[in-house]
Order: structure tokens, then C-alpha cells, then sequence
């Protein structure tokens, strides 16, 4: 963890970025890359001239915009929600690998609409400055055409100075587990439907629940069509694949008899499949 007076100086350089946006709204999806973007602009400008706004589809977890909600009141932020209908998007539905363009791209035309209704001048997204060099991110590209500012990477604030400003601020998700949307536990070719995202969300919240106690956070639930596959933090390895209990529950979720195979939690391991 960055030591605390870099972090201040982290803190300090957010700050200077962000006071002259003007009144801005920040896409708030609930991460602590977001949610430290939100903190930045109520300091920087005052709650009377920021927003945060989340949206809400079938690929958010229920309790990701209860979290969201949740952040927003605790810090005497407007919080805003926007339904956005991207799985009416051929290019997101049919979910190829550039996925994340027609989902960003939703997002931010429905922000962006509000934004015109409620005389914002800005808007900001958490992208952050170890997202731009971390592969191929087409969600970043879509922000960028639509004049989304990011005022992390701008600042050269990687994931660590991220959390590390959000623990001197005393943000509540400054150890938060990275939380991708639902559908990016769906393998690439796969059609994305409600009924998958809906059996996804169950399957996570019962492995969480069979996990509560173990201080361990990441929990994916891959659906890969035919099979499904289990990650979970490497200390949890053992402990996972000897409990029959995991099976049941995602049998239970929706996922049947398929194949299920238990590996150790990969932040983008569905990039690596064929």
C-alpha cells in the first residue's frame, strides 16, 4: 500500500484535476475506482455541483447498486440512476470481444442525454492509469469518442494510488474486490440473455454465502456454455474443490448437470479462452 503521504499527494493532484470541471456527472458503477472519483468531485466541487449516476440492467448485481446507493448517501452525494437497454444492442448481445465498446457506449449516450437535461458539464468515468496499458479495453475507447474525462488516469493514479487514496479518505470500498459486470462471466460467442445473468448472480451470492467468514472476496462464476467454472482466491483451492456443497448450489443456481471445474480467481481469464 502507498505510504501516506504519497497518497496525499495522489489526493492533492485529483483534486486540482477535477476543481475546474465545472458541475459534473461520474458514471458510478460501485468499484473503488468510481467511487474515489465520486469522493474527489464532492471535495473538489461541492455536492451542489456533482452527481454520481449508476446504471441499472440486467448485468448489474442487485447488491452492487445497493452498495452504490448505499456510498452515495453515506457521503451526502445526488445519486442518479439510468436504465440502459444494452441487451437490445446487437453488438453487446451477440457479445464478441468488443463487447465493452457497445456496453460503455450505452452507458454514456444515456449519461450523456441526462447530462443535457440537467446542465452538467461534465462527465467522468474511473477509468484509471493502469487501465490504458492493460490490454485490449474497448470500453475505453468508446468513452473517449464520447469526451468522457478521466481525471485517474489523467493524474497517472494506478489501482494501487487508487486505493490508497480511498483509505485516507476513509472510503468504505478502498479494499473492495474488483467487481466486473455480469457479462463479463459469460464466454465470448455466447449470447448474453437475462436468464444467464440471472443465474450467474445467484450462483455468486451462494458461493459467497458458503464462503462468508473466510476474509476472501473474489468469487467468479464462469458460464462457458457447455461447462462451468468456479474461481475463487488460491488459498481457497483446496478447501473448494473437496466440499460438494459448491456443486450443489450452482446446480441450483441454474447450471444443472454441466461440468464444473474450481480454479484459482484470474481478473480477465475469459480473454484467454480461444
Amino acid at each position: 500500500m502507498m505510504k501516506s503521504d504519497g497518497a496525499a499527494r495522489a489526493a492533492g493532484l485529483l483534486l486540482a484535476e477535477m476543481s475546474s470541471y465545472g458541475r459534473t456527472l461520474v458514471a458510478f458503477s460501485g468499484g473503488v475506482d468510481s467511487s474515489v472519483v465520486v469522493a474527489a468531485a464532492a471535495r473538489a466541487l461541492g455536492t451542489g455541483d456533482m452527481a454520481a449516476v449508476t446504471a441499472v440492467s440486467p448485468s448489474l448485481p442487485t447488491a452492487e447498486l445497493d452498495a452504490a446507493r448505499d456510498f452515495c448517501a453515506r457521503l451526502g452525494v445526488p445519486h442518479l440512476t439510468i436504465l440502459t437497454a444494452e441487451l437490445n444492442v446487437p453488438g453487446y448481445r451477440d457479445n464478441g470481444r468488443d463487447r465493452c465498446y457497445f456496453c460503455k457506449s450505452t452507458l454514456l449516450d444515456t449519461a450523456l442525454r441526462l447530462a443535457a437535461e440537467q446542465d452538467f458539464d461534465t462527465i467522468a468515468t474511473g477509468t484509471n492509469a493502469g487501465d490504458l496499458t492493460a490490454g485490449f479495453r474497448p470500453g475505453i475507447g468508446a468513452a473517449a469518442e464520447r469526451g468522457a474525462r478521466t481525471p485517474l488516469a489523467d493524474t497517472g493514479l494506478d489501482k494501487a494510488a487508487v486505493r490508497a487514496v480511498a483509505r485516507l479518505w476513509s472510503l468504505p470500498t478502498w479494499d473492495k474486490p474488483a467487481m466486473a459486470c455480469l457479462s463479463s462471466r459469460i464466454a465470448y460467442g455466447l449470447t448474453i440473455t437475462t436468464s444467464r445473468l440471472a443465474r450467474v448472480e445467484r450462483a455468486e451470492n451462494a458461493v459467497r454465502g458458503l464462503l462468508a467468514g473466510t476474509g476472501r472476496g473474489n468469487v467468479r462464476v464462469r458460464d462457458l456454455g457447455g461447462s462451468v467454472r468456479l474461481e475463487v482466491d488460491p488459498e481457497l483451492l483446496d478447501e473448494t474443490r473437496g466440499d460438494p456443497r459448491f456443486a450443489r448450489v450452482l446446480r441450483a443456481a441454474g447450471f444443472g448437470d454441466a461440468p464444473l471445474s474450481v480454479e484459482a480467481f484470474r481478473s480477465g481469464s475469459m480473454n484467454e479462452l480461444p
